[in-house]
C-alpha cells in the first residue's frame, strides 16, 4: 500500500514531501484553485455543513469516509491507484514493453494534449452546474450535486498533478489556463463544445451526469489502460469516484420517469403539466440533447489521432486487457458508415483508425441498459409510451455525421427539415420556462419535490430523511 498523507496541506499518496519543487508549485497553484472555486463553484451553501465522502485511501475497500464538512474545507488531494509491479504496456506497437514512468520525448505533446483535454472537463462541469443548488428537489439531491462538484474538483487536482510533475514549465502554464477558461465564455470558453452548453435545471443535470459523465467513464477507462503508468494509475482511482456521478444521473432520470408514470396511472387522460410533472416528451427531448452531445466527445468515426494513440500505447479500448484477445489491431478492419456527397456509404477502414467508434459502441450499449431500466418503470405503471436513444448519426457536431442532417432514426434529411422539426426533438424556451416553474426548492428534511420520486435509499448508510445539508 502506498503511503497516504491525509494531513499535509495537499493530501496525497505520491510523496509530495519528497519532491519539494513540485510541492511548492502545487501549493502556489492551490490559492488560485480556491479562488476559482469561490467564484465559479456552487453559488450558495459554501458555509453550510454538507454530508460528503472524502477519499482517505486508494484501497478498493474503505477508501472513503463520510461526514459533514463545509465545501471550501474539503480535502482536495492527489491520489493514484496502487502501482502494478512490473507492469507492461498492454496494447499497440509497444505492447509488452515496460510501462512508461516518465513521459517519452516523442509523445510529450500528445500526452499533454490528452491530459489537458480531460482536465478541462472537470472544472467545466462545476461551472455548468453552479446554480442548481438553488432549486434542489431534496436535501439528498443537493448533497449529491455537491458531491459531484467537489469530486470534479479533485479530478482537476489529479490532472494538474500530472501536468506539473511531468511537463515542467509547459505543464504549469497549462494548469493556470485551466482556471482561466470558463464554460460558455465568449472569449475563453472550455475546450470541448459540449462543456460550454448551459445546464439550467435538474432534468438537465441528471441527463448530464447520466450521459456526459458516462462518456467520462469510458474515456477514463481507456486512459486507465495507458502505457504511461502515472496516467493509468490516476484514471483508475478517478473511476472509483466517477461511479457515483453516473449513479446520480441514471437513478435521477429513473426517479423522474417513475414519478411521471405514477401520475399518468393515477390520472388517466390528464395533462402532466396540469399536475406539475415532467411529460415523457420533455424527458425524451433531454435525452436527445445530452446523449448526442456526449457522442461527439468520442471524436470522429475515422481518426488518425486515435490510431496514433493506440499504436503508441497511450490510450486503449474500454477494458482492453479483459475484453479483447488481440491487442495490436494491426491486420484488422472495421466497416464504418460515412457520408459522401450527401449519401451514406459503408467503408472498410483499418481498425486502429476506428478506435473512437469502438469506444462509442460500448458507451451506447451501456446507455441502452439504462433506457431499459427506465422503460420498466413505464411498463410497471401500464404506460404504453417508451423512451429511446436517438441514432448515433442524429444531431452530431463532430465526425462523419456532422456533414449532413439526420432524423432520430438516422435517416438523412435536409438541413431545413431538421430545423423545422427542432422543437419536436429538443427542449424549447417554453419547455425551459415550464421546468423552471415547477422546480421550486424543497429543502425540508425528508421531503421531496412533486416532479420526482424519492430515492429507494439514502447515501453513506443514512436514510432519505437524514439532514444531508445542515441549513
Amino acid at each position: 500500500m502506498s503511503n497516504v498523507d491525509l494531513f499535509d496541506k495537499i493530501p496525497n499518496n505520491v510523496d509530495l514531501k519528497g519532491d519539494k519543487k513540485l510541492q511548492r508549485a502545487l501549493e502556489r497553484w492551490q490559492p488560485d484553485y480556491l479562488s476559482w472555486w469561490n467564484e465559479m463553484g456552487p453559488v450558495e451553501y459554501q458555509d453550510k455543513d454538507i454530508y460528503l465522502r472524502t477519499a482517505i485511501d486508494v484501497d478498493a475497500e474503505g477508501w472513503a469516509q463520510f461526514g459533514h464538512v463545509k465545501m471550501p474545507d474539503y480535502r482536495w488531494g492527489i491520489f493514484l491507484a496502487e502501482p502494478v509491479p512490473d507492469r507492461k504496456i498492454p496494447f499497440g506497437d509497444t505492447m509488452g514493453q515496460p510501462a512508461f514512468q516518465e513521459v517519452p520525448g516523442e509523445y510529450r505533446n500528445v500526452l499533454r494534449r490528452i491530459i489537458v483535454n480531460q482536465a478541462d472537463t472537470e472544472p467545466a462541469s462545476v461551472e455548468q452546474q453552479r446554480w442548481l443548488c438553488k432549486t434542489a428537489p431534496s436535501l439528498l439531491d443537493m448533497r449529491n450535486l455537491f458531491q459531484v462538484n467537489v469530486e470534479e474538483g479533485r479530478h482537476l487536482w489529479a490532472m494538474v498533478y500530472l501536468l506539473q510533475k511531468h511537463f515542467g514549465k509547459d505543464g504549469r502554464e497549462e494548469a493556470d489556463e485551466l482556471l482561466r477558461r470558463r464554460s460558455g465564455d465568449a472569449d475563453k470558453p472550455r475546450i470541448l463544445n459540449a462543456f460550454n452548453n448551459p445546464c439550467p435545471d435538474w432534468m438537465s443535470f441528471f441527463s448530464f451526469t447520466m450521459f456526459m459523465d458516462r462518456d467520462g467513464k469510458f474515456q477514463l477507462a481507456a486512459l486507465a489502460e495507458s502505457g504511461f503508468d502515472p496516467l493509468s494509475r490516476t484514471c483508475r482511482f478517478m473511476l472509483t469516484e466517477e461511479a457515483h456521478h453516473l449513479s446520480v444521473g441514471e437513478t435521477g432520470l429513473q426517479r423522474i420517469v417513475k414519478r411521471t408514470a405514477e401520475l399518468m396511472k393515477e390520472n388517466p387522460g390528464k395533462e402532466m403539466k396540469d399536475l406539475g410533472a415532467i411529460p415523457l416528451e420533455m424527458i425524451q427531448k433531454s435525452i436527445n440533447y445530452w446523449f448526442t452531445y456526449s457522442l461527439d466527445l468520442f471524436g470522429g468515426e475515422i481518426s488518425s489521432n486515435a490510431a496514433d494513440y493506440f499504436a503508441a500505447g497511450l490510450k486503449g479500448r474500454f477494458r482492453e486487457e479483459k475484453k479483447y484477445d488481440e491487442h495490436t489491431a494491426l491486420d484488422q478492419t472495421r466497416v464504418v458508415t460515412t457520408v459522401e456527397d450527401g449519401k451514406l456509404v459503408d467503408r472498410e477502414v483499418p481498425l486502429r483508425t476506428a478506435m473512437n467508434e469502438e469506444l462509442r459502441d460500448g458507451y451506447v450499449e451501456d446507455c441502452e441498459r439504462a433506457l431499459k431500466m427506465w422503460n420498466r418503470e413505464l411498463e410497471k405503471a401500464g404506460v404504453e409510451q417508451r423512451l429511446s436513444l436517438p441514432h448515433r448519426r442524429f444531431h452530431r457536431h463532430v465526425g462523419e455525421y456532422s456533414k449532413a442532417s439526420f432524423d432520430p432514426e438516422g435517416n438523412p434529411i435536409s438541413a431545413d427539415a431538421f430545423e423545422a422539426r427542432r422543437p419536436e426533438w429538443f427542449l424549447a424556451d417554453a419547455d425551459f420556462e415550464y421546468l423552471g416553474s415547477i422546480m421550486e426548492p424543497c429543502h425540508e428534511v425528508g421531503k421531496i419535490a412533486n416532479w420526482i420520486s424519492a430515492p429507494v435509499k439514502g447515501v453513506g448508510g443514512q436514510p432519505f430523511d437524514f439532514e444531508y445539508v445542515k441549513l
